[in-house]
């Protein structure tokens, strides 16, 4: 032994053997069992150590090979499971201090951009030295080593970032030299002797990319690091350590990480999402711990207060401590270094984390006095905001390198302030001499002062100054007002947000402080004083007009009307003499058109006032006879005083009005003279125009505007108050002499409004010159037209009906409707937005919303146009639906579909008729372009010869079937259904055309259809079906196949469905016999079946056969409850069903696919229906049990034939007849005969078997088989519980218990063990499992029904022992949760009165087995939805249905005690909704079914 001991040790310390020989005998030497070394492991550590620590000392020359080896050698070592077995076994191995140096120098090197040889290696080789606590105590025992290394990894992890940045941001080819590097290492790789390393798995990877290892080793070092410093004793030394030496590096790689943008270019990092995550939280931590200790406050205290605390005491110790950390901290902020990153973008985000972490350690301290440890926080961020250059207590001084970043540092240290609550008003204004108010209006002043109203940052600032105290900004709230509300310029959509919000912030703060007239005296005042562009900005936007109806609504009437008395004063006092012309000639040549753009100035400024006094008006209470008598002067006094301001602008219009042509004639003359000037003095006549006609577009707008605000108003006031009295002298001022004495103003007043003579003529508006006023003349005269049919008297009147039906058509404006622009106009809602772009939305949406009022006065041709563009506006909406538009922006489309989708719409008896004809009309000219290759249809040719006879422009209001063409459709279906004859071809687009027209038909309510409209869009509806088919190539004219075709057989299919439910569809069937309909419909599916390419297209049919399903129940359904010949249809249907044409499809293996699967489902659905519809009456019964009996013995013998022959086709049964349909079918057919030996029974002719009990009896072994032995589809289950139902039922029917009684017995156990399997089934959600209870249900009701006691016992028992919290421990919760579903179905069972006695008897055992579950489950967040709700829910379940049967209340009071352990933080939105929904129905049905057991507690 001492051989191989003395050989090994002399020939690796030998000079003269080579370094290869020296590694290949380390690596022996290691891994031999017969080498014998003493203290083997540390003298290999230390040798090799040495040798690594003396080449780059000097101290020996080796090859680089040889420098790789030993550092793979060494990275071998540390990671080999010999040493990690040899450190488990409680030895110590340490390394050399020099070789902990070298590490570092490493490290600083690669920081510095000279990676050194074996980069992986040696990262390696850190990661695990300091993931083993007996190698990492050589750094760890040293706290300088730490702050060293965590320094040189943040500055390496940082270039690493940013480098990776600049790459992908600057590369335009591959790079290639990395690769090369790769191939170099592997190439120069030496074998790996050594046996298996830990980390082996990802060896090779680790070293192709050296950063692979990097952010590993970093989070470790952030977690090693953060061990020592806690376990430091002297704070002061580790402020000033993380100061001088951490901060930097430190928060610079958390700004990377925070800022930057990873993407897939950045994957060579391996830096994932939770990494960056804990490696953000571990730099918090150490920052967190070290800058801001407990031990440090006194310091912070001594330094940020002045030279007397806040108390005005002075600060104790004041001059003990020599510490200034606020300086050094600011001092390291401030400090320049090698970042690519700007500077100011790392103090911004700085700043506002440093700030957080002095409120989370100073901010609440036990045992200091609050207002004191607020004071503090606030002089730290008095320090902190010159560190983003600005200088509020010096206005005029910041200039911050970026607004941005500053405002959003800013808004961020002030969101801290608001949410750690720092700033008490009261205390500072008694006790500090309101020096925190000083600094925020300082800060506030500067805001202003360097307005940024392009950030919204900016915005964001001042709402959190406003929200902190509103005294804040009262000083400079004009400057506000100006710059954030009344001045600011279109922004993009961020921006406006911002604003929007912090101006509705600001109304609400005045509202609740009771002061909205005072801010609404200073916004007049601003907007009076303000110059106003050519397009100024809304004033009021559709949050701010909501923000402000809202809060109007909170503030008293009173005051309301103060505000409404201000604007008005306003517009007298400064707008009223912007907008009077000058008397003389030369004072305007002296001006030099100023005045024309001070009149439009004042135009604008006009309409701004008036936009936001209808905001106010229209929010005010209305009086009633409850209001305050003075209140009601007030109001008649502003109404009186409003009236008179709009007379003032009208008679400045009226005045004006001929001012025009003077100027154009005086043009004319001057142009004579010479032809030195006549340009230059005509283009001053054309500005001079538009800028007149400018400024009377707005007045007139304004005006406008004001009258119909103030007609609304005082309608309202007159209708809801009887103590107001109104004298409208507009409308005692409209009868002119022209007009008999009898004529009523109102009429009058209407007939101006009508034909344009209440506005000057040269300024009539209209759509394109001025849409607003055009509106609200419209709404002008919806309101007078409300106002006469409120007097009865004046109704009366023969020229009123007349005057009426000319108002209407003027607010209907037909030709206005035909004109639409081409897109989706979106109108926001407010009246100040209408333009000439978004004035047909507006104008829509006032006839729609005003239909009832005035649709009894439109003519049959105004019916027609809004039809036409109802139905129009919904078929373009389809294609604009997939734009996004603002929330509660209104379009054509929008409006369109509220209306249709409303209630009322059905009671418009000629607008929804007309919209049925424009529907019927628009298929039918579909069906004339789509292509006939076997003659036209009789029903079109009807059409044209009637509408040729007709003018061009159809009359909606008009049926569009005549007598005739009914005749002829119904003539044209039932020759297509007999002879199969396509009469149309239609292409992709016309099929789409038809789809979407009838998809707005299933949107009215079918309640609402006259029999004739009913009847014709059903024959419509019924011939397209029936009629039409797809259009391909000439050769596949005769019969056409496409993938296609079966959604569009479906949707079609459902529409006829949904039309079955309307009330008059008995209209139909006076044209056709059901059973006809019903055969031409299954003839139509059929026909269809047998020419579509089943390998293309079975997945839609599936569909199609569904909607063929639901037609028939439906049809079926109602031919049965409305008593329409009975007998006659239903056997009519049947003798088709059971006709040899139909045996031959079901027994034929040649037949396709599709018609078997489809006649199947037929025969399922119309057997299906007659069962449900038992019971109804005697005589009825007889008749459906006759049909019932033909269809039963065609459907058993179809079931197995096509089970039997279909099995070995080309396309497998299990392609076609799922095992869901399959069950389904067979269950009806199981149904079937129960119901028909029911009647047997009740004869007296039972018999003892049934037909097809064979197959009932493979179908329920099968069920059972395959129920829960793997995932099955959710119908397929659902179809398998309620066959296993029917056949329990139809064995308890057939045979006595003491015959079958093993028999039944052992069925009994079978079904019971799968339901309880099939709940605990991992491949089922618990949403699936919600979706089986009512099927199970079913099921147990059966099987209790008749249980016998031990029957009873044995399924309680498999409960009880599911109910065991042993197994929830052990992660079977879904075995458990079988127990739990199956005790809350059971109980609401009915059960025997022995069964239900034994059940109540061991409630209190599972009581207390879910109480000790819920609190075991309550432990584990993820097993909330999963676990603990289903069992409250069954804990529920049980305390309702044992109301009175639950005799101690210690039970409940043990419910009461699990609810409060159900976790309720850190729960998703979902989670945390039924965990509150499960608390609150158990604490319901404790209440109501147990209200003693509160009171015991």
């Amino acid at each position: 032994m001492s051989a191989i001991y003395s050989g090994i040790y002399l020939k690796l310390k030998s000079p003269q053997t080579p370094w290869e020989d020296r590694l290949k005998l380390a690596r022996f030497a290691w891994m031999s069992s017969q080498c014998l070394l003493p203290n083997k492991e540390q003298v290999l550590l230390d040798w090799c150590t040495h040798a690594l620590t003396s080449w780059y000392s000097k101290k020996m020359e080796f090859s680089q090979h040889v420098l790789e080896g030993l550092w793979c050698y060494l990275d071998d070592v540390l990671h080999s499971r010999k040493l990690q077995s040899f450190l488990k076994q409680g030895k110590s191995i340490t390394l050399r201090l020099n070789m902990v140096q070298l590490l570092l120098d490493q490290l600083q090197d690669y920081a510095h951009g000279c990676p050194p040889v074996c980069v992986s290696s040696i990262m390696s080789v850190l990661l695990c030295i300091l993931s083993s606590p007996a190698l990492s105590s050589v750094f760890t025992t040293k706290y300088e080593l730490m702050v060293n290394l965590l320094a040189k990894f943040c500055s390496l992890a940082s270039n690493e970032i940013q480098k990776s940045h600049s790459m992908t941001r600057q590369r335009t080819e591959p790079d290639t030299s990395q690769h090369e590097t790769m191939m170099e290492d592997l190439q120069t790789e030496p074998d790996n002797l050594l046996d298996e390393p830990v980390f082996d798995a990802n060896s090779k990877s680790e070293k192709k990319q050296p950063s692979a290892n990097l952010f590993e080793a970093l989070l470790q070092v952030l977690s090693c690091y953060l061990s020592v410093q806690q376990q430091q004793a002297n704070s002061n030394r580790v402020f000033t350590l993380v100061t001088n030496q951490l901060i930097q590096p430190l928060v610079l790689l958390r700004y990377l990480l925070t800022s930057q943008e990873f993407t897939a270019s950045h994957s060579h990092l391996h830096l994932r999402q939770q990494q960056r995550r804990d490696i953000r939280t571990k730099i918090d931590s150490i920052l967190h711990l070290a800058l801001f200790p407990s031990e440090h406050l006194a310091s912070y205290k001594a330094e940020l207060f002045p030279s007397k605390g806040p108390s005005g005491k002075q600060v104790s110790g004041g001059s003990k401590w020599t510490l200034k950390p606020v300086s050094a901290l600011l001092c390291k902020l401030n400090a320049q270094n090698d970042c690519e990153q700007s500077l100011y973008s790392l103090k911004s985000d700085t700043s506002s984390l440093l700030f957080k972490f002095f409120l989370e350690s100073y901010g609440k301290v036990r045992g200091e006095r609050d207002e004191e440890q607020g004071m503090l926080c606030f002089y730290f961020l008095v320090r902190l905001v010159p560190v983003l250059d600005l200088h509020p207590e010096h206005q005029g001084s910041s200039s911050p390198e970026s607004w941005s970043l500053a405002l959003q540092a800013v808004e961020s240290l002030l969101n801290q302030v608001l949410s750690a609550d720092i700033y008490n008003a009261a205390a500072d204004r008694i006790r500090h001499a309101d020096v925190q108010l000083r600094f925020y209006r300082a800060l506030a002043q500067m805001l202003l002062n360097e307005a940024q109203p392009s950030i919204p940052a900016w915005y964001r600032c001042l709402k959190v100054l406003l929200s902190l105290n509103h005294l804040i900004l009262e000083p400079n709230l004009d400057q506000l007002l100006s710059s954030a509300w009344v001045n600011a310029k279109d922004l993009e959509t961020q921006v406006q947000r911002a604003r929007q919000i912090m101006v509705c912030s600001l109304i609400q703060t005045y509202t609740k402080l009771r002061q909205l007239s005072r801010l609404f005296s200073i916004l007049l005042s601003v907007i009076c004083q303000s110059a106003q562009d050519d397009c100024p900005p809304p004033l009021l936007s559709d949050s701010i007009s909501t923000s402000l109806r809202t809060c109007l609504l909170d503030t008293p009437s009173s005051q309301v009307l103060e505000i409404c008395s201000s604007v008005l004063k306003s517009i007298r006092a400064c707008i009223l003499p912007g907008l009077v012309k000058e008397q003389r000639e030369a004072e305007m040549m002296e001006t030099g058109g100023d005045h024309r753009n001070q009149r439009t100035d004042a135009s604008l400024k006009l309409f701004s006032l008036s936009q936001l006094l209808h905001i106010v008006l229209f929010s005010l209470k209305t009086l009633d006879n409850s209001t305050p008598v003075p209140l009601v002067r007030q109001s008649k006094s502003l109404m009186e005083e409003m009236q008179q301001t709009i007379k003032q602008l009208l008679h400045l219009l009226v005045a004006d009005k001929t001012s025009l042509k003077p100027s154009l004639s005086s043009g004319q003359k001057v142009s004579k003279k010479g032809k030195i000037n006549v340009d230059g003095k005509k283009s001053g006549k054309v500005s001079k125009l538009k800028m007149e006609t400018n400024w009377e577009q707005k007045t007139q707008e304004a005006v406008v505007l004001l009258r119909y605000t103030w007609v609304e108003v005082d309608t309202l006031f007159c209708i809801h108050c009887s103590k107001y009295t109104s004298v409208d002298s507009l409308l005692t001022g409209a009868e002119d002499d022209t007009e008999p004495p009898s004529c009523s103003p109102l009429l009058a007043h209407i007939e101006s409004l009508v034909s344009g003579s209440v506005l000057p003529s040269h300024l009539h508006p209209s759509p394109s010159f001025s849409p607003m006023s055009c509106l609200l003349l419209k709404l002008l005269t919806l309101q007078q037209l409300k106002k006469v049919l409120l007097d009865s008297a004046l109704v009366c009147e023969s020229s009123t009906t007349a005057l009426l039906k000319r108002a209407v058509q003027f607010i209907v404006a037909k030709s206005e409707l035909e004109v639409r622009l081409a897109g989706e106009q979106v109108w926001d809602g407010q009246i100040g937005s209408v333009n000439a772009s978004t004035y047909p939305v507006a104008h829509w949406y006032l006839i729609v919303s005003n239909l009832p009022l005035i649709v009894t006065h439109l003519s049959g041709k105004d019916v027609g146009h809004i039809a036409h563009t109802l139905v129009s506006s919904l078929l373009n909406g389809e294609n604009e639906r997939s734009k996004h538009h603002p929330p509660g922006s209104l379009t054509f489309s929008v409006i369109s579909s509220q209306l249709i989708q409303s209630s009322s719409f059905s009671e418009l008896a000629s607008v929804f008729s007309a919209t049925i004809q424009s529907l019927s009309q628009r298929v039918i000219r579909v069906l004339k372009t789509g292509c006939t290759p076997k003659g036209f249809p009789k029903f079109l040719t009807s059409h044209e010869k009637e509408t040729a006879a007709l003018s061009s422009e159809i009359d909606l209001s008009q049926p569009v079937f005549s007598a005739v063409m009914t005749e002829a459709i119904v003539e044209d279906i039932l020759t297509s259904s007999k002879m199969r004859k396509v009469h149309i071809l239609l292409t992709d687009a016309q099929t789409k055309e038809i789809l979407n027209l009838f998809q707005i038909l299933t949107a009215l309510n079918p309640d609402g259809m006259s029999s004739e409209d009913l009847s014709g869009i059903f024959l419509l509806l019924l011939f397209t079906f029936t009629s039409t088919s797809r259009q391909l190539d000439q050769a596949s004219v005769e019969f056409p196949e496409s993938k296609s075709e079966p959604p569009f057989l479906g949707k079609l299919s459902r529409a006829l469905t949904f039309l079955l439910e309307g009330t008059n569809f008995q209209s139909v069937l006076k044209l056709m016999h059901g059973g006809t309909l019903l055969q031409m419909i299954l003839s139509s599916f059929l026909w269809h079946s047998n020419h579509t390419k089943l390998q293309e297209t079975f997945a839609d049919w599936h569909d199609v056969v569904k909607a063929a399903q639901g037609f028939i129940k439906a049809f079926v359904h109602l031919i049965i409850t409305r008593r329409i010949s009975v007998k006659l249809n239903l056997d009519q249907f049947a003798s088709f069903l059971t006709s040899k044409k139909m045996v031959g499809v079901l027994s034929s293996s040649e037949s396709s696919m599709p018609s078997v699967y489809l006649l199947l489902a037929s025969l399922t659905s119309f057997s299906q229906t007659i069962i449900s519809n038992l019971g109804r009456s005697k005589p009825m019964d007889s008749d459906l049990i006759e049909t019932l009996a033909r269809t039963t013995s065609l459907l058993g013998s179809a079931v197995e034939f096509v089970l039997k022959h279909h099995r070995d086709a080309t396309i497998q049964p299990a392609s076609i007849f799922d095992q869901a349909f399959v069950v389904e079918v067979v269950t009806v057919m199981l149904n079937c005969e129960l119901a028909l030996l029911s009647v047997e029974t009740e004869s007296k002719q039972m018999s003892t078997q049934l037909t097809h009990m064979t197959l009932y009896q493979i179908i329920c072994q099968q069920i059972l088989k395959e129920m829960s032995s793997a995932p099955r589809p959710m119908d397929f289950l659902l179809f398998s519980l309620h066959f296993l139902s029917a056949f329990y039922k139809t064995l308890e029917v057939l045979k006595a218990e003491e015959e079958q009684g093993e028999e039944m017995e052992e069925l009994y156990v079978q079904i019971l063990q799968n339901v309880l399997r099939l709940l605990k089934a991992p491949w089922l959600s618990i949403n699936d499992v919600e979706k089986l209870e009512p099927a199970v249900q079913g099921l147990l009701r059966h099987l209790l029904e008749k249980t016998t006691t031990d029957q009873f016992s044995m399924l309680l028992l498999m409960v009880t022992e599911g109910l065991d919290v042993s197994k929830l421990r052990a992660g079977n919760y879904k075995e458990v949760l079988s127990a739990v579903v199956t005790t809350k179905l059971l109980s609401t069972c009915q059960l025997p009165e022995t069964c239900s006695k034994a059940l109540w008897v061991i409630a209190p055992q599972i009581i207390s087995a879910m109480v000790f579950l819920v609190r075991t489950s309550s432990q584990d967040d993820s097993l909330t939805r999963s676990f603990t709700v289903p069992t409250v829910t069954s804990m529920t379940s049980l305390l309702r249905q044992g109301e009175g049967l639950i005799k101690n209340p210690q039970h409940v009071n043990m419910i009461l005690g699990a609810l409060q352990s159900l976790p309720l933080n850190h729960l998703s939105p979902p989670v945390y909704h039924s965990v509150f929904m499960a608390v609150h129905e158990a604490l319901f049905a404790i209440i109501q079914c147990h209200p003693k057991v509160p009171e015991v507690k």
